[in-house]
């Protein structure tokens, strides 16, 4: 299927008051919080349910401007996606596209980007990542990572394991390692991909398409 441009990013702060194995793990609004892609919340009929600072201000929007309100209303000549084309994309559970977006001042700006689906208090919700924009004010923390090495089997096993929640330790009882070793893979793969903090690094890997949750 093609996606034509339904548009691309999102996470929710409510969701963080249901943290936890079956909620939206706090570590996700924290990384939805600092990073430095646009992401967006989008819900089964496309509103926006949360908007990150990135995504603000690629736009020019006021937060209350976008939330509750259709996806597809800033996408120029939107909607470009029909109902059926948006529900089977969230089946897929992870999708991708190019959207032209109209901001604020009446302008435009192009943006792909990445999706992934997950189901939370119920609902299935689409994490919408910019991963490239023709706006430059955009920090592209993805495209800054295109050199970089890749991250190994055991430090995207480890990541996903931190972005789903889990502390060290944790961890460490997980895979049967010591709780040092998960700090050095960590570290590692935060050097890998530039992070700043752990939240960060989770926000990298999403927006990379490193990990799927």
């Amino acid at each position: 299927m093609t996606h034509r441009g339904t548009p691309s990013w999102t996470l929710v702060d409510g969701m963080a008051e249901t943290s936890g194995r079956d909620g939206w793990p706090a570590l996700f609004t924290a990384a939805f919080r600092q990073s430095s892609n646009a992401m967006a919340l989008v819900d089964e009929r496309r509103r926006h349910v949360d908007v990150n600072g990135p995504y603000l201000n690629l736009l020019g929007y006021a937060r209350t401007k976008l939330i509750g309100h259709p996806i597809f209303e800033i996408v120029a000549n939107g909607p470009i996606a029909t109902e059926d084309e948006w529900d089977a994309a969230l089946h897929a559970g992870n999708f991708a596209g190019r959207a032209d977006l109209v901001c604020a001042d009446g302008s435009t700006v192009s943006v792909d980007w990445g999706a992934h689906v997950v189901v939370a208090t119920g609902h299935r919700l689409a994490l919408l990542v910019a991963l490239s924009t023709s706006r430059r004010s955009l920090r592209r923390a993805a495209a800054s990572t295109s050199d970089a090495p890749p991250l190994s089997p055991r430090e995207l096993e480890i990541v996903e394991l931190v972005a789903l929640g889990y502390s060290g330790p944790e961890i460490a009882q997980k895979l049967h390692i010591s709780h040092e070793t998960v700090r050095t893979h960590v570290r590692n793969a935060m050097v890998k991909t530039g992070a700043r903090s752990r939240a960060h690094l989770v926000a990298k890997a999403l927006a990379d398409g490193a990990i799927a949750l």
